[in-house]
């Protein structure tokens, strides 16, 4: 089922297009990843998606119900985002009381308990936390509220390696839990890789792709070796891009391996997520030999 449907979003700011005609679709009961780099697109979307702006062109389709200033999708989707949304005077704990006000969903005890975990001081104001903490506080909410649909925009930011772990491992629990839909959108591809199913690659304010993740490592490979017999192997393969050491050449590529020619010298090994990512999104990386 399409839970949340995207269809043709265009987002200008000034003389410049963050999104162009983006389309695509999100189904419940997922972990997706909405993935690229920094300028890419991904908070401007996710911002459309959350009712905090507005497109230019398009519509959002939350259950099927208009999302742009419908307050049925208020109790259906939440959104941590990278903006400081909160009262800087305002307690920790303050914040959850008025949080809880605004959401029937929102789980108190949860919210002490994952306070306690993070060892987040709840007695503490918002703006007396340091980055990391502020991070985690918004974390908290996210997870604590029983809604459908919960986007993580940059969650991790500020976080040490510990914090970013018990995140991600919190998530999974409440996936498996819950049977909620999340999407983490970060330029962290490699950190997310092992949690996400299903990928949204975003890149100049276009979708480039949108697949499993089981199918895209399944469908990526490289092939290395001196340049010349890397080119006659890659000949009419979708190559995705390319890196050259002398007269030493690594292709990457998309498609069902074949076999290497008798004799070959060339070696194909796997690409992780992120090497897969980098070569599709460079300038120029997409070429046909």
């Amino acid at each position: 089922m399409n839970a949340i449907q995207i269809k043709n979003i265009t987002k200008r700011y000034k003389d410049v297009t963050a999104l162009d005609d983006v389309s695509f679709s999100i189904e419940a009961g997922k972990i997706y990843g909405f993935l690229g780099r920094n300028g890419a697109g991904k908070s401007t979307l996710i911002n459309i998606i959350s009712n905090r702006i507005f497109a230019d062109e398009g519509e959002v389709l939350v259950d099927g119900i208009a999302a742009k200033e419908n307050m049925a999708v208020h109790d259906k989707l939440f959104c941590m985002s990278e903006a400081d949304l909160y009262d800087g005077d305002l307690k920790v704990k303050e914040h959850f009381k008025w949080t809880g006000r605004f959401y029937d969903g929102f789980d108190l005890d949860r919210a002490l308990d994952l306070s306690r975990k993070f060892n987040l001081n709840i007695n503490k104001r918002f703006r007396a936390l340091s980055k990391g903490y502020q991070s985690i506080f918004k974390l908290i909410i996210a997870l604590s509220l029983n809604v459908p649909y919960v986007i993580f925009d940059e969650p991790v930011l500020g976080l040490d390696a510990n914090h970013r772990e018990l995140f991600y491992r919190l998530i999974l629990d409440a996936f498996e839990n819950g049977g909620r839909t999340f999407i983490i959108a970060t330029h962290l591809i490699e950190e997310v890789a092992n949690i996400i199913e299903e990928v949204v690659f975003i890149d100049d304010g276009k979708i480039i792709l949108q697949e499993s993740v089981e199918k895209l490592l399944e469908a990526g490979y490289s092939v290395s070796g001196m340049a010349g017999e890397v080119d006659r192997y890659c000949q009419g393969r979708n190559v995705i891009g390319c890196d050259m050491l002398g007269n030493l050449k690594i292709a990457y590529v998309l498609g069902e391996k074949a076999a290497l020619p008798q004799g070959s010298h060339l070696q194909i090994t796997a690409i992780n997520l992120q090497k897969l990512f980098i070569k599709m999104s460079e300038k120029g990386g997409v070429e046909n030999e």
